[in-house]
């Protein structure tokens, strides 16, 4: 794989003991990766001795969505508790799982009936006259039928079964599960859960089974070999219009160029499961990453680097999240929310990394990650929450805010993944302006040396950690872009970078503007959410408003076209419903607000913001 030129001079030699990067003592073995990354033997998970729970899933009723799962407890005493989990790690949104759990019944293992009583929205009680047998037979049925990373969903052809969603468990018992498909014979199942036997694989735990999606079908399946690792890239639905050859070579650099950046590898092997259902998003796991997206997404070069944008922003949480992650995540309860204020840490810098890892790997030209950035840019100055929700809170109420958007939330809230790359951005530039020789690839990595797997870091340690690198206190810079929501001031770092804003064209402050956005509905145009402080707000418009006419003319469903014919400060009539009644309402149009200004490298930029520029940004391409 290409590698970035810039990551490879800061690389040095690694001994298989370290866990940073250090010269080899003369006479040192040679790791087996070579470049300084070293393989690490993750440490083994204790498979389980003895007693395991064991789950068999059937698939007769796939064509209606349906999916059979009878499981086997151990059981002591005269009760059985079971749970499911409510949530998904990595999504952080409680989604009521037990809800798709369609009817649940309990025996013995010679079929005599026990009394199974549900006593909470997730929760079963097991009983009987007496004790329990030492072990029970648990049978249920699960509606499956919704198409997303996190949830499950079966039919004829494909089978997603996510964790959480899918066993119920004993809670407060640590035991291994032993899980069984019993597919059709066409299927192919993908999981990176070990296999004991065909279709059927081990869980040391139910932290390992939430964490290991199971996916079957008739997938496209390539082996890529990364410095004696094995990867898989299975794609399923790909229909003869994904190019899998190239998605696996692409998928090959960014994988060594992640190596490179966290100089470990912390797995024995890695799952990418691919599907392509025309859906979108992906999840991390430990040891692999469900993707989804659209096949025709090979067909277009714009979609198809977002797509490796999504496979560099999930592979990156192999480090940061699933291992490297928030103290509050030490351990999981999957039953209510799990806050913290650090996921700005785990998605904001993991945004900001992926699409630059892309370019260092050279998938990517320096002029369309430029772009990446001046969208980012400019999608924060169009959401008025920036100065309203500060960026660890937006991190710490994501279970109600983030995930349950509605008309208000661009003017209340902000996104801890889009504003925490841009704040990433600017604190790797700190770093670099601060120091000459470290940045916020060596805070990562330090970061991981110190707090990866059993224990977490907190707000306070990994900010000492960025003081460490830094060889200064950063406490001002969190206090206004983490606690606070004091604008992003971008000048510093392009000045160090040799950067610039483009700058607007003069036409765009000439036109009028209303600040509304909305929906059509079968030709109606209807308001979905107004701007504060905009003349839309000013003159009293609401969301669910229907605009029908500007000056008693009735307004085209591209109505931007006859608003543009106003000058700023002119005043007009706007005719609306409102449930079902009409109202006038005097608008007084203002200027458009210019549009973000583009970011591009400043021809006069000198010598040392150029280089500069490239130890960040990576070489040319050949092409570029």
């Amino acid at each position: 794989m290409p590698r970035a030129l810039t990551l490879v001079a800061l690389l040095m030699a690694c001994s298989p003991e370290q866990v940073g990067c250090e010269p080899r003592a003369a006479g040192a073995p040679d790791d087996e990766a070579g470049d300084g990354v070293r393989v690490e033997n993750p440490p083994v998970r204790p498979r389980g001795e003895g007693e395991a729970i064991e789950y068999t899933l059937r698939f007769a009723g796939a064509p209606t969505h349906h999916v059979e799962v009878e499981a086997l407890f151990p059981t002591e005493g005269d009760a059985l508790e079971l749970m499911m989990a409510v949530w998904t790690p990595g999504s952080y949104l409680v989604r009521e799982y037990a809800r798709n759990v369609e009817f649940i019944e309990a025996t013995s293992l010679d079929g005599a009936p026990l009394n199974v009583n549900k006593h909470a929205k997730n929760r079963w009680r097991v009983t009987t006259e007496g004790p329990l047998p030492p072990r029970v037979a648990v049978r249920y049925r699960l509606y499956a039928r919704e198409l997303s990373v996190r949830t499950d969903f079966v039919d004829q052809d494909l089978a997603i079964l996510n964790g959480a969603p899918t066993f119920v468990t004993q809670p407060g018992v640590t035991l291994p599960a032993d899980v069984r498909f019993e597919p059709p014979s066409s299927w192919r199942c993908v999981t990176a859960l070990r296999e004991v036997e065909p279709n059927r694989w081990r869980a040391a735990n139910f932290d390992e089974l939430v964490d290991s999606p199971i996916v079957c079908g008739t997938p496209v399946v390539s082996e890529i070999e990364v410095r004696g690792v094995t990867h898989r890239l299975a794609t399923f639905e790909g229909g003869g219009v994904w190019d899998q050859e190239r998605a696996a070579r692409d998928v090959e650099r960014i994988v060594d160029t992640h190596h490179l950046f966290w100089r470990v590898v912390p797995y024995d092997a890695y799952a990418f499961l691919n599907v392509l259902t025309g859906g979108g998003g992906g999840l991390e796991h430990r040891d692999s990453t469900l993707l989804m997206d659209d096949r025709w997404a090979a067909r277009d070069e714009a979609d198809y680097r977002r797509w490796l944008g999504l496979v560099s922003h999930e592979f990156f949480h192999t480090w940061n999240g699933k291992r490297l992650h928030p103290a509050e995540f030490d351990r999981f309860d999957y039953e209510r929310e799990n806050y913290t204020r650090s996921l700005w840490i785990v998605e904001g810098i993991t945004s900001y990394y992926d699409d630059l890892l892309v370019r260092r790997a050279g998938l990517m030209s320096r002029a369309d990650y430029l772009d990446v950035l001046s969208a980012g840019i400019e999608h924060l100055a169009k959401t008025p929450g920036r100065q309203v929700q500060p960026l660890s809170m937006a991190s710490f109420d994501a279970w109600i805010k983030f995930y349950r958007p509605d008309e208000n939330s661009p003017n209340s809230t902000v996104s801890y993944y889009g504003k925490g790359a841009l704040v990433a951005f600017l604190l790797d530039m700190e770093i670099r302006a601060r120091t000459h020789t470290k940045s916020l690839d060596d805070v990562m990595r330090l970061a991981y040396a110190r707090f990866s797997d059993e224990v977490g870091y907190t707000p306070a340690q990994f900010r000492a950690l960025v003081a460490e690198v830094a060889g200064d206190e950063l406490g001002e810079f969190f206090a206004r872009y983490v606690d606070g929501t004091e604008e992003l001031d971008f000048e510093p770092a392009f000045h160090h970078l040799g950067l610039r804003f483009r700058s607007p064209s003069q036409e765009t402050d000439a036109r009028a503007w209303l600040g509304v956005r909305t929906r059509s509905e079968a030709g109606r145009i209807v308001v979905s959410g107004v701007v504060p402080d905009s003349p839309a707000s000013r003159a009293g418009i609401s969301v669910d408003d229907e605009l029908l006419a500007l000056d008693d003319e009735r307004l085209p469903e591209a109505f931007g076209e006859r608003i543009a014919r106003y000058a700023p400060g002119e005043t007009a009539e706007l005719l609306v419903t409102r449930r079902g009644r009409l109202r006038r309402l005097e608008v007084r149009f203002a200027a458009h607000p210019s549009e973000p200004f583009r970011v591009e490298l400043d021809p006069r930029a000198t010598p040392v913001q150029r280089r500069n520029y490239q130890r960040w940004i990576g070489p040319e391409s050949p092409e570029e």
